[in-house]
């Protein structure tokens, strides 16, 4: 009898354990998963930006068309951008992806810092309606994109804190979720990127 009650008591206990350890992986994997969401937010707030740029090109033409080189920097730069954004989009939190992401977001700033100085000499493009609007949608769509990334970059903190805690450190190395996961920073705050096209409208 006391042999049939050991036994059932090494069971109850090894069910204990693996069940503990599967609550530890599937816990793991949520805030993978949460974090990995939290981009595809970023992500869409992007795209629309990046679109609203390639409409601003587009309405500045008629106006600036002896400016091909500084459209053509901003152009170059915010394909730049697009792309590094969809290779993120395949490995969000990867330190090289958040990497490329950063230093395409610092050229696309440049890019746009050139084009805002040009566009001082041109004082009809700035009071145009279509720029206008432009510059509205823009500023609501920086303020989605901060929010976007400060989510992001919580829960990537939630992410690493959570595994690097004991035990879980222990079986996150095992479970391949030994490398931390990386926040998004710039140089300068995301939001920042059209301070200047919406200091032109004021």
């Amino acid at each position: 009898m006391d042999f049939i009650m050991q036994n059932w008591v090494t069971i109850l206990i090894v069910i204990i354990v693996i069940t503990w350890i599967v609550s530890i992986y599937n816990k793991l994997i949520s805030y993978k998963t949460q974090y990995q969401n939290g981009f595809e937010q970023i992500s869409v707030q992007l795209k629309r930006r990046l679109d609203l740029i390639g409409n601003l090109v587009d309405a500045a033409k008629k106006y600036m068309e002896h400016e091909k080189e500084t459209l053509m920097a901003v152009t170059q730069a915010r394909s730049g951008l697009l792309n590094a954004t969809q290779i993120a989009e395949k490995n969000p939190g990867d330190a090289s992806a958040m990497a490329t992401l950063a230093s395409s977001q610092v050229a696309l700033e440049s890019a746009m810092g050139g084009f805002n100085l040009k566009m001082e000499d041109y004082p009809e493009l700035k009071a145009s309606e279509n720029m206008m609007q432009l510059s509205e949608e823009m500023t609501t769509t920086e303020n989605r994109i901060a929010a976007a990334r400060q989510g992001y970059n919580d829960l990537v903190q939630k992410f690493n804190e959570y595994k690097k805690s004991f035990p879980n450190v222990v079986f996150s190395g095992m479970f391949g979720f030994g490398v931390d996961a990386q926040n998004l920073e710039f140089s300068e705050s995301i939001e920042q990127l059209n301070e200047a096209p919406k200091d032109l409208f004021k």
